[in-house]
């Protein structure tokens, strides 16, 4: 309950700095933490998820209006690049 507590003020304080928790509950997928998945719009958003390097994963999704860029910053995905055709590069690092 402190930490809840705790985050409330942190969020009021800096609104732009703490980020939410994801809107929706989602499971993991193979390859892909449930965080993430979550962060992405759920599994019902993902069309299909590839690791296409050491540091990226190509994610195709229904709606990328879905995608909560802070909640995938949260979740350890450094960056973010969104492409044409609901295609989406998730820059993870060398953990992908």
């Amino acid at each position: 309950m402190f930490e809840k507590m705790q985050q409330a003020f942190w969020k009021a304080l800096t609104p732009d700095l703490v980020v939410d928790e994801p809107k929706v509950a989602a499971q993991p997928v193979a390859g892909l933490a449930a965080n993430v998945v979550a962060a992405l719009g759920g599994v019902d958003n993902l069309k299909s998820h590839k690791a296409v390097a050491l540091t990226r994963v190509r994610v195709e999704l229904r709606d990328v209006a879905r995608v909560d860029r802070q909640a995938l910053t949260a979740a350890g995905i450094p960056g973010v690049m969104t492409l044409d055709g609901g295609v989406v590069h998730l820059i993870t690092g060398l953990k992908s």
